[in-house]
């Protein structure tokens, strides 16, 4: 006969057993669930970061539509190459312009001190470096100077027509969503007109602009020296080529006041490279 005393005891024995198993199961099921939370919480996040990067550059990519920024050329220039319009010696007008950027510090620096002397001037940029510092890019743009295309990495060597080709369209792809900029000025790098761009750019209509007036501050002369080479060669309708990349240009920042100074007192008035264009239309 089963007693009941003892069938009481194993009962009160199992309870706690039972239930401690069942609290355990309960805690290892909650565990996973709430790992199982965290990864979609991290998906979930990770799925809405990209989604809000993707916005802001669609954002961005819109913005650039709206704002853009039209540099074209008179007929007569595209698929031509241009050093210099011919003026009279009354007609004193002459362009700034730089090439290689935008670079950090040297380009930030000359485009203050032309918007202390309300001076608009042409930047021949390259595509990677609007890529890397496109908020300098966009500085260019809106203080309201004109645009070029200068390559995307400002290659010397021969290149056959794919080469050219995306050296040149990468960049103009660049500068519009970055910039919201479509150019037809193009300045090949170290002034090569025999290495496959300049033929893919004027096949596209672009004008190749050249200079008249070297600085030469790529060789960092003395600044003045590098001072005295603008003045030399300054003549109305003339380019003068200076850079705000491709390396050390703090002697061109030094320079430039001081070359803006002595053409006014010779009565010269500074354009950009379109506008220079359109006066010998």
């Amino acid at each position: 006969m089963t007693n009941p005393k003892l069938s009481v005891k194993k009962g009160i024995i199992f309870i706690p057993l039972i239930a401690g198993v069942c609290a355990f199961c309960a805690g290892f099921f909650w565990l996973i669930s709430q790992a199982d939370n965290q990864m979609q919480i991290k998906k979930s996040k990770s799925l809405a970061a990209k989604a809000l990067v993707n916005q802001q550059d669609a954002v961005l990519k819109t913005q650039a539509m709206i704002n853009s920024h039209i540099f074209e050329v008179p007929p007569q220039f595209q698929g031509q190459t241009v050093g210099q319009v011919k003026l009279n010696e009354q007609n004193k007008v002459i362009a700034l312009t730089f090439d290689d950027g935008p670079a950090p510090k040297y380009t930030e620096q000359i485009l203050h001190i032309l918007k202390q002397n309300n001076i608009k001037a042409t930047f021949f940029c390259v595509g990677e470096m609007v890529h890397y510092f496109p908020v300098i890019a966009k500085l260019e743009v809106s203080d309201g100077h004109a645009i070029g295309n200068h390559t995307w990495h400002h290659w010397y060597h021969w290149m056959n027509p794919s080469t050219a080709k995306l050296e040149i369209e990468s960049t103009a792809t660049q500068m519009y969503e970055t910039m919201g900029v479509k150019t037809s000025l193009f300045r090949p790098p170290f002034g090569s007109l025999s290495n496959g761009v300049a033929d893919y750019a004027k096949k596209n209509n672009y004008a190749i602009l050249m200079w008249s007036d070297d600085s030469q501050d790529y060789r960092r002369p003395p600044v003045s020296k590098l001072i005295d080479n603008v003045l030399r060669g300054a003549k109305p309708g003339g380019m003068v080529l200076m850079h705000d990349g491709g390396g050390n240009r703090a002697n061109t920042v030094k320079a430039l006041p001081e070359i803006i100074n002595a053409l006014r007192k010779r009565g010269y008035r500074f354009v950009t490279v379109p506008e220079l264009l359109e006066i010998q239309r």
